[in-house]
């Protein structure tokens, strides 16, 4: 009996549906809150047709002011201590809005059904900003955190493992065949026949070159151009030598001087 091996993979359809969710929760709570607070922007004499802002305002405030905190988790502590003051006290002026609304009304309206105390329907009148708050920085969170699957090792194929009875996996073998043998016996043959290739150091190990070395060298090296001192020539020659040249101005240095030393000789030689 053979069982396959079994594939992990990280489905998406549960985070989707928690987003979902709340979304939905957040979007009750704003409304919830924003009826209360667009009466209480009506009660504050604004204008009707701006009342709709009033809560926009205050709880849009909030929501902004949480994605702010997650972006700036990793700030330093000031900007994060500002940003969470203004998150507060947007939300304790949602509630305040809130529970004012709600205590008043139950105040001033003739209970016909249920009657509840001030301090009770306040702290009804209260979820709604908390469930806001709350929604909007557990979507952040969940909207935040990567729903990839972790892949490992794609290319590679397991083997199917036989299980007998006695419950210890063996791996299924097949009989190799005659062309197989002889490829493997190939392949033994070509290593035992090439040696072992040295370990390959890495940078230039030569010596360094003293300043001395490098000024008698290139007296030596071939001339460039018009018969001025090269460079390139000089640097070569050095390596030839097997010794490192050095940096670039180091070499100019080196072709200044000499150029000076075949200029003066071709002066004295002149004159």
């Amino acid at each position: 009996m053979t069982t396959p091996t079994p594939t992990v993979s990280v489905s998406t359809p549960l985070a989707l549906a928690i987003r979902t969710g709340v979304a939905l929760l957040a979007l009750s709570a704003f409304a919830l809150s924003y009826d209360a607070l667009r009466q209480m922007a009506a009660a504050s004499h604004i204008h009707r047709l701006l009342t709709y802002a009033f809560p926009l305002v205050i709880d849009g405030f909030i929501a902004i002011g949480i994605g702010a905190l997650l972006v700036l988790r990793s700030a330093p502590l000031k900007p994060r201590l500002y940003v969470s003051a203004l998150v507060g006290i947007a939300t304790i002026t949602s509630i305040w809005a809130n529970v004012l609304h709600a205590v008043r009304l139950n105040q001033q309206n003739p209970h016909g059904g249920l009657a509840l105390d001030d301090i009770t329907v306040g702290a009804i009148s209260a979820i709604a900003p908390l469930a806001l708050a709350g929604a909007v920085h557990l979507y952040l969170l969940v909207q935040r955190r990567p729903a990839h699957a972790e892949h490992r090792d794609e290319g590679r194929h397991i083997t199917a493992a036989t299980i007998p009875e006695g419950g210890v996996a063996v791996a299924a073998k097949e009989p190799p065949s005659d062309a197989h043998v002889a490829g493997e016996s190939e392949k033994a043959t070509e290593q035992v026949a090439q040696p072992e290739k040295a370990p390959v150091k890495r940078g230039d190990q030569r010596p360094m070159a003293t300043w001395e070395e490098v000024v008698e060298i290139g007296r030596t090296a071939p001339l460039g151009r018009d018969g001025r001192v090269s460079r390139r020539h000089i640097e070569t020659t050095i390596r030839d030598k097997g010794l490192r040249p050095g940096r670039r101005e180091r070499l100019e240095k080196v072709k200044a001087l000499l150029q000076a030393e075949r200029d003066q000789s071709s002066t004295e030689v002149a004159g």
